[in-house]
C-alpha cells in the first residue's frame, strides 16, 4: 500500500467490492467468495461452490440495503408490523434476489464465460421445507409485498432443522424422509447468538406481595430451553428496503452432564440435549400420540416467547417509557392463523410479571398491538389443549388465561344476562372431560381485529364458525382476501409469458397487477393469442423435459395438462379428480369410446398420521400405474402423481398447466392460492363456489371460469337432511360403475383391502359429497375437454383470466392491511444514508 493511501481510500475500496454493481466488481466478487469462503479456485469448484459464491456475492448487496433499511426504521422510529407465523413456504432464494437486485442477465453472462449456466446454479439451491402449504406460502408472499411496498416488517417463525418430510412413493404408500435442506449450509442466514431468548416449560408459580401491597407472580423451576435466532433478509423488488425474518432454533440451556457422562452413562449425559432440540427438529410432528401434541405445544409457545421477548426488547432499547403507553402506537403483532395464538396469554405474561404492570393496563396493550387471522373453517383446525397438558407446560399462563376468561366472561353475561348456553360457547375453557382450551377463542378475544382470508371465507366465520364473537363484538370482524407475488408467480415462474406481457404493456404490471387489465383487448388479437399458445407449449415441453429427468415420468405435452396440486386432505377431494380419471379410463377401454387427450397430475403430502390421505395417495398410484401401463389408452390418457410436491417444483409445473383443478367442497377452504397462481399464467379454472375461486369467477365472468357443484348453503341442508351418498351413487351410471371397478380391485389385485375399503367409504361415507357433486363434475370435465378443441374459444378465456387477475396480488391484500388492520404507514429507505 502506498503512503498516499489512506484508511479511507481501503473502506470505500471494500464497499465497492462487497457492494458494486458493474460485472467486473460482480465478477471479482464471487472469485473472492470461491477462495476465501469455500478455499476454492475455480477450476477445483463444484456446481454447490459456485452456488454459494454467487449466493454470498447477493447477500454481500443484500446487507448493505439490510443495515440501511434498519437503521432508516430506528431513525425514523417507525411503526412496525411483526408477522408470527409458524410456516413460511419460502422456495429457492437466489433467483429471487437475482431478479429483485436486476441481476440475473449480468450473472448469467458472466457465469457463461466460465462455462456454467445459471439455471445450473439455481437447481443446487436446497428447496427450504418450512412450511406445508398455502398457509407457509402465503406468508412467503406477505413477506415480499412488506419489502417491496417499502413497509417496516419484521416475520418470526421455526428454523426447522428438518422441515416438512421430503416425500417418497413405495409400493404406491407415501413414506417419510427427512428433509435435510441444511445438510449443504445456508448461505442466506446470519446466526444472532447476542439475541438468544430464554423459554421456560414445566416448574411451578410462586406468589408473593411487593412493596406496594400488589400480589405478583413468579414463574420457576422446570426446565429452561435458549432460542437461537437465525435472520434472512427479505428484499424489496425495485426498493432499497430488505427487511428480516427471524426464525428461532432451540438449543439446550445445558449441553450434557459432565458428571454423569464421566461416570459412563453418555446416553443419560446428552438426553436432555436432545429433548430440548427436538422443538425445531421437524415441522409439524405427528400429533396422534400424547408426545406429539406435547412436542407442538412446546413448539408453538417456544417461537411465540421467542418472538415477543425480541418485539419487547427491540422497543425497549429505543423508548425510555416504562410503562409502556406508547408501544401500541409502535407495535402490531399479526397472528398468522391460530398456532401463535399463545401470543395473548404470552404478552400478558410478560408486562405483568416482567414489566410489572397493572393487569387493566397490560389487558389494553395487549388487546391494542394484537389482531388475528383466521385460516381454516374446520373446527379440528382450531387449535384446542388439554387442559392437563396445558398446566404441566404452561401453569403460569394457565393462571392468565383463566382470568382472562373470567374478566371476558363477565362482559358476556352483561351483553346477554341469562343465557348460559352463550357463556358456554364463548369460554375459552371448554367444560369437556378432560377440560380443553380453545385457542381460537382466546385469539379472538384478544385481538382488535380478526379478518378471513376471502369473501365467503369470513362470511362463514361471522355466520357460523365465530358467529358469536361477531354477534357480539361486529366491528372486529373483517376480511382480506388472500393473494400470491407477481414476483415469484409470474415474473419468475414464467420467464416467456412475462417477456410478452412486458412487451405488450411495460413492466409497471410487476408492481401494479392491476395493469394487466390492459390485456385484456388482447384476447382478439389472433398474433398475441398466437404467441400465449406457444409460451403455453414451450412451458409444457420444459415441464416434460424436468419431470423425466427428476422422476422418469414421461408426459405427453399433445395433451391436456389437467393439474389437482395441493395437500392432502379429504376436502381438497383429490379422490373426486382420481375417480374422474377412472371413468374416462373406462370410456376409453371397455366402452371403446375416444376422449380429448388428457394428462392428469395430482401432486401433493398427507400429513404422517392423516391414515385416509395415506389411502388416497396409495389408490392414485395404483391406478396411475394401471393406465400408464395399458397400451389401449396409450396416446388418450395418462394419470401421474407428482412426488415430493413443493415450491420449485410448482414454479415449472403451473405455468405448464391447462386446467387448474381447485374442487374442494363448497364452504371448506378457507381461501386458496394455488387457484390463483394457476389464473395468473394462464390456466382455466374447474372448480366449485369456495374460497376465493368466487372472486375469481367474479373478476374473469363466468364464461372463462368452468364451474360445477353444489353451493355451501346447499351443501349445508343436504348434510342436515341426513346425506346419504349411496343414494346420489345409483342416480348416476357412471360413477356407480367407477365404484364398482374400483372395489373389484382391478387397479391392484394384491393391495385389495385398500380399495375395497375406500369404496365402501365412497358408498357409505363419503363426509365431501363427491357422489352429490360427481355428475356437475363430468359434465364440467366434458366442457372444458370440448372447449380445449376449440382455440378460437381457449385461448381468449386464457387471455381474459390472465388479464383479470390483478386483483389476487399480495400487494393488494397487503395494503388493505396496512391501511385498514396496522394502520402502517410505508417507510423510503434511501442508499444516500450515511452509514
Amino acid at each position: 500500500m502506498s503512503t498516499d493511501t489512506t484508511a479511507k481510500d481501503v473502506i470505500v475500496k471494500v464497499e465497492d467490492d462487497r457492494t458494486g454493481m458493474s460485472p467486473e466488481t460482480l465478477r471479482r466478487a464471487v472469485l473472492d467468495h470461491l477462495r476465501f469462503s469455500r478455499a476454492k479456485t475455480l477450476s477445483h469448484a463444484h456446481l454447490l461452490d459456485i452456488y454459494h459464491a454467487v449466493s454470498l456475492m447477493v447477500r454481500d448487496r443484500l446487507v448493505h440495503r439490510w443495515i440501511t433499511t434498519a437503521k432508516t426504521y430506528n431513525d425514523t422510529d417507525a411503526r412496525r408490523i411483526y408477522y408470527l407465523s409458524a410456516e413460511y413456504l419460502l422456495g429457492r432464494q437466489l433467483e429471487k434476489n437475482l431478479l429483485n437486485l436486476g441481476l440475473v442477465d449480468m450473472a448469467r453472462a458472466e457465469l457463461a464465460r466460465y462455462g456454467v449456466r445459471l439455471q445450473d446454479v439455481y437447481e443446487r439451491e436446497a428447496d427450504p421445507g418450512l412450511g406445508n402449504g398455502g398457509l407457509g406460502r402465503l406468508a412467503a408472499c406477505f413477506m415480499d409485498s412488506l419489502a417491496t411496498l417499502e413497509l417496516p416488517a419484521m416475520g418470526y417463525g421455526i428454523r426447522y432443522e428438518f422441515g416438512i418430510f421430503r416425500q417418497q412413493i413405495r409400493d404406491g404408500w407415501q413414506v417419510e424422509q427427512p428433509d435435510e435442506w441444511l445438510r449443504n449450509g445456508n448461505p442466506w442466514e446470519i446466526r444472532r447468538h447476542e439475541y438468544t431468548a430464554t423459554v421456560r416449560f414445566g416448574g411451578r408459580v410462586e406468589q408473593s406481595l411487593d412493596a406496594e401491597g400488589n400480589m405478583r407472580f413468579v414463574w420457576v423451576g422446570g426446565e429452561t430451553v435458549n432460542g437461537v435466532p437465525f435472520d434472512t433478509p427479505i428484499a424489496g423488488f425495485g426498493t432499497a428496503t430488505v427487511n428480516t425474518l427471524r426464525l428461532w432454533s432451540a438449543r439446550a440451556s445445558e449441553q450434557f452432564d459432565l458428571a454423569v457422562f464421566n461416570d459412563g452413562d453418555f446416553r443419560r449425559a446428552t438426553e436432555q440435549k436432545a429433548v430440548s432440540e427436538s422443538i425445531s427438529k421437524i415441522l409439524y410432528p405427528r400429533d396422534d400420540s400424547a408426545e406429539g401434541k406435547e412436542l407442538r405445544l412446546r413448539q408453538q409457545y417456544f417461537f411465540v416467547c421467542c418472538s415477543l421477548q425480541d418485539i419487547l426488547r427491540r422497543y425497549k432499547r429505543y423508548h425510555d417509557d416504562p410503562t409502556l403507553s406508547g408501544m401500541p402506537d409502535k407495535v402490531v403483532v399479526q397472528l398468522n392463523d391460530t398456532h401463535p395464538s399463545i401470543a395473548v396469554a404470552e404478552m400478558m405474561r410478560l408486562l405483568v410479571d416482567r414489566e410489572g404492570l397493572g393487569w387493566e393496563d397490560a389487558w389494553e396493550r395487549t388487546r391494542a398491538m394484537i389482531a388475528y387471522t383466521n385460516h381454516t373453517l374446520l373446527p379440528e383446525a382450531l387449535e384446542r389443549w388439554s387442559l392437563p397438558l396445558f398446566r404441566r407446560l404452561l401453569p403460569r399462563h394457565l393462571q392468565i388465561i383463566y382470568e382472562i376468561n373470567r374478566r371476558f366472561l363477565r362482559q358476556v353475561h352483561l351483553y346477554a344476562p341469562n343465557d348460559a348456553d352463550l357463556k358456554s360457547r364463548l369460554s375459552i375453557i371448554e367444560e369437556s372431560d378432560p377440560k380443553q382450551i380453545r385457542m381460537a377463542n382466546l385469539s379472538v378475544v384478544g385481538s382488535r381485529m380478526v379478518n378471513g382470508v376471502a369473501q365467503l371465507h369470513s362470511k362463514l366465520l361471522r355466520e357460523r364458525v365465530l358467529k358469536d364473537f361477531a354477534d357480539m363484538y361486529p366491528e372486529r370482524f373483517t376480511n382480506k382476501t388472500n393473494g400470491v407475488t407477481p414476483r415469484r408467480w409470474l415474473m419468475q415462474a414464467n420467464p416467456r409469458l412475462r417477456a410478452l406481457i412486458t412487451e405488450a404493456i411495460g413492466d409497471g404490471w410487476i408492481t401494479d397487477l392491476d395493469q394487466l387489465q390492459a390485456l385484456a383487448p388482447q384476447a382478439n388479437d389472433a398474433a398475441f393469442l398466437d404467441a400465449v399458445r406457444d409460451i403455453k407449449q414451450q412451458n409444457k415441453i420444459r415441464w416434460q423435459r424436468w419431470l423425466a429427468r427428476k422422476t422418469g415420468q414421461l408426459v405427453n405435452p399433445e395433451m391436456i395438462f389437467d393439474v389437482h396440486i395441493k395437500r392432502i386432505h379429504e376436502y381438497k377431494r383429490q379422490l373426486m379428480v382420481c375417480l374422474h380419471t377412472i371413468h374416462l379410463y373406462r370410456r376409453i377401454k371397455f366402452l371403446g369410446e375416444d376422449i380429448v387427450p388428457r394428462t392428469v397430475m395430482i401432486g401433493g403430502k398427507a400429513a404422517p398420521g392423516y391414515a385416509r390421505a395415506k389411502k388416497t395417495i396409495k389408490i392414485i398410484n395404483d391406478v396411475a400405474n394401471t393406465i400408464n401401463s395399458d397400451p389401449d389408452v396409450q396416446g388418450k390418457l395418462q394419470l401421474y402423481f407428482l412426488p415430493n410436491y413443493n415450491v420449485s417444483m410448482t414454479e415449472k409445473l403451473i405455468p405448464a398447466s391447462d386446467l387448474s383443478e381447485q374442487v374442494s367442497m363448497a364452504g371448506k377452504e378457507a381461501s386458496g392460492t394455488g387457484n390463483m397462481k394457476f389464473q395468473m399464467n394462464g390456466a382455466l379454472t374447474v372448480g366449485t363456489l369456495d374460497g376465493a375461486n368466487i372472486e375469481i369467477r367474479d373478476a374473469v365472468g363466468p364464461e372463462n371460469f368452468f364451474l360445477f357443484g353444489l353451493n355451501a348453503m346447499e351443501i349445508r341442508e343436504l348434510q342436515a337432511n341426513h346425506y346419504v351418498p349411496n343414494e346420489w351413487l345409483n342416480r348416476s351410471p357412471a360413477l356407480k360403475e367407477t365404484v364398482d371397478l374400483l372395489d373389484s380391485s382391478f387397479f391392484n389385485p394384491d393391495d385389495r383391502w385398500v380399495h375395497k375399503e375406500m369404496a365402501r367409504y365412497i358408498r357409505e361415507d363419503d363426509p365431501y359429497c363427491i357422489c352429490a357433486d360427481f355428475e356437475s363434475y363430468m359434465e364440467i370435465q366434458e366442457r372444458a375437454a370440448e372447449t380445449w378443441t376449440q382455440p378460437e374459444t381457449w385461448w381468449p378465456m386464457v387471455v381474459r383470466n390472465i388479464a383479470n387477475s390483478g386483483r389476487f396480488s399480495s400487494d393488494r391484500t397487503i395494503r388493505e392491511y396496512a391501511e385498514e388492520i396496522w394502520n402502517l404507514p410505508p417507510v423510503k429507505v434511501s442508499m444516500k444514508t450515511e452509514e
